[in-house]
């Protein structure tokens, strides 16, 4: 097992101050170094870049019976820490792509998902598992 280390990703974004008010506000992202045309946010240890640029045209493939949204991104969170963001974003209004629920209920890989979009269209899935041995589960284990 690799020591699990922080991804970067680097994404458009129409308004930097809306992506500021999104990431930094509502997600509660520390921001971190900036420039005129991007703004450097910490996603639970991970290194989001929000670029002001056109945004690409997204698809969607079917998952657990939902159209989930291509592309997207996101973080695994403790299940606690997956319920407080979820009850934050109920309070905010926020509409999901894909409301909260428990994918792979009762199956292998079982977890918590939601997905919701960012001021400019971006997707993003937040998921946890009660059993973290579960991530890239693919067969039920025997006992």
């Amino acid at each position: 097992m690799h020591e699990l280390r922080p991804f970067h990703i680097a994404f458009p974004v129409h308004d930097l101050k809306t992506a500021r008010d999104f990431y930094g506000g509502l997600l509660n992202c520390p921001e971190g170094r900036s420039a005129k045309n991007w703004v450097d946010f910490n996603l639970y240890g991970h290194q989001i870049v929000a670029h002001l640029s056109p945004k690409a045209e997204a698809h969607s493939n079917p998952v657990d019976g939902h159209a989930v949204p291509v592309p997207h991104f996101g973080v695994v969170l403790t299940l606690e820490d997956w319920k407080q963001l979820r009850d934050r974003l109920l309070q905010a209004g926020v509409q999901f792509e894909i409301e909260p629920y428990i994918r792979f209920e009762g199956q292998p890989g079982e977890q918590a998902t939601m997905f919701f979009r960012d001021p400019s269209g971006n997707a993003l899935e937040f998921k946890a598992f009660r059993d973290m041995a579960q991530l890239f589960a693919t067969e039920k284990s025997h006992s």
